[in-house]
Order: structure tokens, then C-alpha cells, then sequence
């Protein structure tokens, strides 16, 4: 099995619905655009990957929205030397069609109340919900490395709550980890690094918005 030495995920960068949520109520969730700050932002990102990947070759998977794909076009990684798969797992999690604003803040607020990985928005999914497709994924993910000529990188260009549960479900983390971790910042990365022992650990941890609260031993 060829694993990778490398498995980069990166958030998009700032989009139109991060500075003004009432847009959710006039477009689509997945056509939100980049800012022209969260350009920049990639672009930035884009510099960083292409000096830690070198000349060595990348697989590439991206969520369907318009703005995972903006921000990865953003980094100008070279095109002979990338394998670019559309990947709808590792959409946003769902909020629902046309999002009143008031509404979601609302449910926003029962969500911190109920959890954050059970809580299911009215018209939506759950964090469990998107736990078991970013598994799906993973699954996918292992049997590509079954290939012998597997690239030495997979980048990853996804949404920060697919990130965290993309590495709870690669780490074992239980749910009450989980619940303690807050969201990168657009255009964020967070590396896995295959080790000597054959085994990966990440480059730094997710920044945390309260201790982990178990519920038993598993904590």
C-alpha cells in the first residue's frame, strides 16, 4: 500500500457568507463566492503548498461549492503534477435551502445548548450526519492508496467542520474531543505526517473553545 507522506487539509478562504450571513437568504450555500480578502487569502495558502510539495506529485480532492473550488484555483498549483477529484462528501454541512437568517441564529443557539455533533438543523444534517459521509470518504480515501503509484501528497479542499470530523474520524477522537474544537480560519491547513513508526500525527492541533466534557471512560 502506498500510503502518502502527506495528507494537507485546507479550508476556503473567506467567503461573501463569512462577512454577511443575510446573503444565505438571497444565494445558495454552494454558489457563495470568495471574497476579494479570502483571494488573497488563498493565494497566501497557495504559496505555502507549493513550497511543501515541491516537484512531487499531488491528489487532489475538493468539495463541489464554488468556493472550495475558487480557493484551490487560487493556489496555481502546477497542473502536470496535480489529480483534481470533485469530491460531494466533503460538502458544508447543510443548513437547509434558503436560510432565514434569524432562524439560524436561532438554531445556532439551540445547537450550542443540544451539542454540536448531534444537533440537526430543521431542514438540514447533523454533525453526525456529516461524521458518516467524511467516513464514507475515508474509506474511498484508503483504497486509493492500494495503488502502487499512489502520488506522495493528498490535498484535501474542503469546509472546517469536515476538517475536524475528517480528523476525529482518522484520530479516534471521541465526541466529547470533538465538541471541545473550534473551526480553523479560512484558508487554514492542518497537516498529517506519516511517520517513521508508520503511523500519521498532525502538525498542530485545532484550537480549542472549552475542555472536552466525556461522559465515560472513552473520554
Amino acid at each position: 500500500m502506498a500510503r502518502p507522506r502527506r495528507i494537507v487539509l485546507v479550508r476556503h478562504g473567506e467567503s461573501t457568507g463569512n462577512v454577511d450571513d443575510s446573503v444565505y437568504e438571497r444565494e445558495p450555500d454552494h454558489a457563495l463566492a470568495l471574497t476579494a480578502r479570502g483571494r488573497q487569502q488563498a493565494e497566501e495558502a497557495g504559496e505555502r503548498l507549493r513550497e511543501l510539495f515541491g516537484r512531487e506529485r499531488v491528489s487532489v480532492y475538493v468539495s463541489p461549492y464554488r468556493r472550495t473550488h475558487q480557493t484551490l484555483s487560487a493556489f496555481r498549483l502546477d497542473p502536470e503534477r496535480i489529480r483534481v477529484r470533485e469530491e460531494p462528501r466533503l460538502r458544508e454541512q447543510d443548513w437547509g435551502n434558503w436560510q432565514d437568517r434569524e432562524d439560524v441564529r436561532l438554531q445556532k443557539a439551540y445547537r450550542d445548548a443540544y451539542g454540536h455533533f448531534f444537533y440537526r438543523f430543521a431542514q438540514g444534517e447533523s454533525g453526525a450526519d456529516v461524521y458518516d459521509r467524511v467516513g464514507g470518504f475515508l474509506e474511498s480515501l484508503f483504497r486509493s492508496f492500494e495503488a502502487p503509484d499512489h502520488p506522495p501528497n493528498v490535498l484535501i479542499v474542503t469546509h472546517g467542520l469536515a476538517m475536524r470530523l475528517f480528523c476525529m474520524r482518522w484520530f479516534h477522537w471521541t465526541v466529547a474531543e470533538f465538541e471541545s474544537l473550534s473551526n480553523p480560519g479560512n484558508a487554514e491547513m492542518r497537516v498529517l505526517v506519516l511517520g517513521e513508526n508508520g503511523k500519521y500525527t498532525l502538525d498542530r492541533p485545532f484550537g480549542r473553545w472549552r475542555d472536552p466534557e466525556p461522559y465515560g471512560i472513552t473520554g
